[in-house]
């Protein structure tokens, strides 16, 4: 691990904070240390960043600013292009810290860093289609349009559960805007923040950028309180809980400035009587122990119609049997730990709740204490969907199988229960019949920002809005218009004639 930390240019840990090239020694006492979930073991401290090292950030961006959106949009671009070469010619080395620090297995984090090299190339393309609209006026020899702006430094929280991609998901779009980044990556995952911008230093350098256009600061609570109250910062993106979400909305409302929430989800797939079993049941098992359920899009609930209920769930058992639970470094494992200790007893505190409520835990669900680390058995539990524990989210690999008769109408069909929880991020149906899956696509079915037919609800593509409805938050990050968050609006009318004619037939002599 020495030799992967060294080849990141990680070898020298005590600074916690950077404007770009340059880390400067932190003056704070506080260590955010990094833990592996593989066996619990210190990786190392990095500092947290102080008060005044966050406003000498702050600064330093709004300098960058001023040059970096006088730089055209395809030569940011060009920046961007090289950031993804960077990060291909680091792919190996960055996947396998994402999964040593976070605990997900190594094509998990090999793919994680591919998300960041495939925004990088879907960032590139979309520095020449930053489209306006043109208008025509209802006054003569006028013209209209309208056209973009970007909106300055954007404030970035992101999550453990994906260290590193979906930063990139905001900091590549954005970089084309013409914004410049303030990162606060998770305290969790420290190493995976100082080890993405010593990438994007390199970088930077080779280009004789001005420092602060890529900035990190690193803590934990306190920090992202400075991030969200600060009027330096028009836009915050943050992805978190529902919780976390709405003190950063409150927040970032209460000044009059936007927010980006992806927040938690509470995701369903749908198994009708006429779905690819194979198929549904094997998408079900990626959806609810990848990442060991840590995921924002991981499968909570599997909503199975009575007719083919015992295949499911027999078929699930059978393969959660085998599911090989270990070292996420290692061929072979399908599911490594929970993030840390907190993680494990909140998945313990949810089985237990959920067999109070009249739940029953079909398989799994046990700490796997003969070895260290935070390691569980995934959980198969048949549940109500009204339980109190089915309608949150717990972020750990425990699926709730659920039965339906009939896919519409009335309060207990299969999209009543679907729809009938707090949170809307991703969703799917497992079905062959046309009617079925046009259904649940319409107005009439699934209620959810990401809705899929034969295939489930992790996973998404970068070309595709990555976002929620309800009180996943409402943001849309990555592909289709998604840039449009990061820059502001202006509408414009040009008056190339003689005359002063007002809007709406309005006469005003003087």
């Amino acid at each position: 691990m020495t030799d992967l930390l060294a080849s990141l240019g990680l070898s020298d840990l005590n600074p916690g904070t950077s404007t770009g090239q340059r880390f400067f020694q932190s003056d704070g006492a506080d260590v955010l240390e990094s833990h592996t979930p593989v066996d619990g073991s210190r990786i190392a401290g990095v500092t947290a960043t102080t008060r005044a090292e966050y406003d000498r950030v702050v600064e330093a961006a709004e300098a960058a600013f001023g040059h970096w959106r006088m730089v055209p949009a395809p030569q940011r671009g060009e920046i961007v292009r090289q950031i993804g070469d960077e990060l291909r010619a680091n792919k190996e080395a960055l996947g396998r810290l994402v999964s040593f620090e976070m605990g997900k297995i190594v094509q998990e984090g090999l793919g994680e860093v591919q998300e960041m090299i495939d925004i990088c190339d879907f960032a590139v393309g979309q520095s020449r289609m930053l489209y306006g609209l043109t208008m025509h006026s209802e006054r003569p020899r006028h013209r209209m349009y309208e056209q973009w702006h970007p909106l300055g430094p954007v404030g970035i929280i992101s999550a453990f559960n994906f260290p590193v991609a979906v930063y990139a998901w905001n900091a590549m779009l954005a970089a084309v805007c013409g914004d410049v980044m303030i990162w606060k990556g998770s305290e969790k995952t420290p190493l995976c923040t100082v080890a993405v911008q010593r990438i994007l230093a390199r970088v930077l350098k080779r280009n004789d950028l001005p420092e602060g256009i890529f900035s990190i600061v690193t803590g934990a609570r306190e920090v992202g309180e400075w991030m969200t109250t600060d009027p330096r910062l028009p836009l915050i993106s943050a992805t978190g809980s529902i919780p976390m979400g709405r003190a950063v909305g409150q927040a970032v409302a209460a000044r009059l400035g936007r927010s980006l929430l992806e927040l938690g989800g509470n995701n369903a797939i749908i198994i009708t009587p006429n779905a690819d079993l194979e198929m549904a049941v094997r998408a079900a098992v990626f959806g609810a122990v990848g990442t060991a359920g840590q995921r924002c899009t991981s499968t909570r609930r599997l909503i199975v119609h009575d007719d083919v209920f015992d295949e499911v769930r027999d078929r699930l058992l059978g393969i959660y049997e085998k599911v090989t639970i270990g070292n996420p470094l290692e061929e072979g494992t399908l599911m490594g730990p929970l993030i840390d200790g907190d993680a494990v007893e909140a998945m313990q505190a949810a089985l237990e709740k959920v067999k109070s409520e009249g739940g029953t835990v079909l398989h799994g669900g046990e700490v796997l204490s003969d070895r260290p680390g935070h390691y569980v058995r995934p959980a198969l539990v048949e549940a109500a969907n009204h339980y109190e524990i089915v309608q949150d989210e717990t972020f750990a690999p425990i699926l709730y199988l659920i039965r339906y008769r009939e896919l519409v109408d009335g309060p207990a069909s299969a999209l009543a229960l679907h729809n009938g929880v707090r949170q809307g991020l991703s969703s799917a149906i497992f079905t062959l019949n046309m009617r079925e899956a046009e259904t649940f696509l319409s107005h009439l079915g699934s209620d959810c920002g990401i809705a899929n037919v034969n295939i489930g609800t992790s996973g998404a593509e970068i070309g595709g809005a990555f976002g929620g409805e309800k009180e996943t938050g409402g943001g849309r990050e990555s592909g289709s218009d998604a840039w449009k968050v990061y820059m502001r609006r202006q509408t414009n009318t040009m008056n190339w004639g003689t005359e002063l004619p007002l809007a709406q037939g309005i006469t005003f002599d003087v």
